[in-house]
C-alpha cells in the first residue's frame, strides 16, 4: 500500500497578519501545503497491528485515518454510539461472552458491567467503545488517541490484552498514540514513527509470541494480595515476578 497525505495551510482570506507570518517565514502560495506522507509504503496484511505513534501534530492521525479509507471493513470506536444499555447487556453476546469482552478492556467488575455508559468516566467509557468495537468482529478496528485517558499501567494490561485478542481472531489493528510505552505489551507487527519535521519512519516486525512483563486473566481481585496480582479496575494484572 501506498499512501500521500498532506494538507494546505495557507489562510482562506488573507489579512495583513497572515501576509506578515508569511513573509516572516518565507512561505510562498506554491509550498503553503505541509506533506506527512508522499508515496509512503506500508506493508499492512490482513490481521496486522499496526501502531502509529510521534509526537502532537505529526500527522499520525491523519495518516492512519488514510490507511483507513484503504482498507475494508474498518470500526472506528470513536464513531460508535454507546447507547443507554447497561454495559453486559449492550454487547449483544451471551453471558460469558459479554464478561469477557468487558474484563479484558478493563470493565470486569459488577459494579461497572452494572452501569450505563453515561454513569461511566472519560477512560470507561473508552474501553466500553473499544469493548463494543471487539463485539462487531470486525476485520479491522481503528482507535485514535490509545488509552490517552487510561493510567499507564492500566494502559499497558489493556494493550497486552487487545494484541492477544488481535492475533487469536486475526483481526487488524490501527492504532494511533503519543505513548509509546505500550509497545512493549501491544507488540505491533508494523510500527509507523511520524516526524514534525520528516517522513514517518516504518519498521515491520516478525510476529512475536513472547509473553509481556505484564501477564493478564479476566476477572479481578480485591486489591493486592500476596500473589503479586493487583486489581485494575476489572483486569487482574500478574506482575512478571508474582
Amino acid at each position: 500500500m501506498k499512501i500521500s497525505v498532506g494538507y494546505a495551510f495557507l489562510p482562506k482570506q488573507m489579512s495583513l497578519r497572515t501576509a506578515a507570518v508569511m513573509d516572516h517565514f518565507g512561505v510562498g502560495f506554491e509550498t503553503g501545503r505541509h506533506e506527512i506522507a508522499e508515496k509512503l509504503e506500508l506493508p499492512i496484511q490482513e490481521g496486522d497491528v499496526v501502531c502509529f505513534t510521534g509526537e502532537s501534530g505529526s500527522g499520525k492521525s491523519s495518516l492512519m485515518r488514510a490507511v483507513a479509507g484503504e482498507l475494508p471493513g474498518v470500526v472506528n470506536i470513536d464513531a460508535l454510539d454507546l447507547g443507554e444499555a447497561i454495559l453486559v447487556e449492550a454487547l449483544g453476546q451471551s453471558f460469558e461472552e459479554a464478561a469477557r469482552l468487558l474484563s479484558m478492556c478493563g470493565l470486569g467488575e459488577a459494579h461497572l458491567m452494572l452501569r450505563r455508559p453515561t454513569e461511566l468516566s472519560d477512560g470507561q467509557r473508552y474501553r466500553f467503545r473499544l469493548a463494543l468495537a471487539l463485539a462487531q468482529q470486525p476485520l479491522w478496528i481503528m482507535a485514535d488517541e490509545f488509552t490517552a485517558t487510561l493510567d499507564r499501567t492500566l494502559a499497558k494490561v489493556v494493550a497486552f490484552n487487545l494484541a492477544r485478542h488481535a492475533r487469536k481472531t486475526a483481526t487488524g489493528i490501527l492504532l494511533a498514540t503519543t505513548h509509546e510505552d505500550v509497545l512493549v505489551d501491544l507488540q505491533p507487527t508494523l510500527h509507523v514513527r511520524c516526524a514534525l519535521d520528516g517522513p514517518p519512519e516504518v519498521t515491520r516486525y516478525e510476529r512475536k509470541k513472547k509473553a509481556s512483563a505484564l501477564a493478564t486473566t479476566c476477572g479481578s481481585v480485591v486489591g493486592p494480595s500476596p500473589t503479586g496480582r493487583i486489581s485494575l479496575g476489572g483486569i487482574t494484572a500478574v506482575t512478571a515476578s508474582g
